[in-house]
């Protein structure tokens, strides 16, 4: 029996088997979570849309896919960059227990400002984030009293990848 169910979004140009949401996804299973990785790189490709993709369609996917979720049991969502924005984005509509965001973007073009559910929250960002800065990251978890994890490292959070399956499984244990 599951103690509940993760869906981990892959990040822009990442896939389902990404090497972050692969991690994470190790680290539920051994908390007794079950998880999924939808496969978000049709949508990535649509450069007609936008630079980064069709998020309106990235994030109705995952709201489709977590409300089937959700009503099952509970219910906790991370994701990277681009995923961890439509995680928190989601959020805000579904009954979640818990959100793990690393390398939030802040904004997202014309799309709403990075928002999210009052949930326990943990984030992981890179002081060297050649995308984001850390500076708004900081101010974005604050405000929220969120868990916040700065690490030396850039975007992909490559040098860190066991840290944040780490940050994520203590997320998860805490629920």
């Amino acid at each position: 029996m599951s103690r509940g169910h993760c869906i981990l979004s892959h990040g822009f140009e990442s896939g389902p088997a990404a090497t972050k949401v692969t991690a994470l996804a190790q680290a539920a299973q051994q908390l007794g979570w079950s998880s999924e990785c939808p496969d978000y790189t049709d949508l990535d490709a649509r450069s007609d849309i936008s630079r980064v993709g069709d998020v309106p369609a990235r994030l109705q996917r995952l709201l489709q896919l977590a409300g089937q979720r959700a009503a099952e049991g509970p219910l906790v969502l991370a994701g990277s960059s681009l995923g961890a924005y439509i995680s928190a984005i989601a959020s805000l509509q579904l009954p979640v227990r818990g959100l793990f965001l690393m390398v939030p973007p802040l904004t997202m073009g014309p799309l709403p400002a990075l928002d999210a559910a009052a949930v326990p929250t943990s984030v992981v960002h890179a002081w060297h984030d050649e995308l984001i800065p850390a500076s708004g990251v900081i101010d974005w978890a604050g405000r929220r009293s969120a868990r916040l994890l700065l690490v030396d490292d850039g975007h992909r959070l490559s040098a860190h990848v066991d840290t944040c399956a780490r940050a994520f499984a203590e997320l998860l244990a805490t629920l």
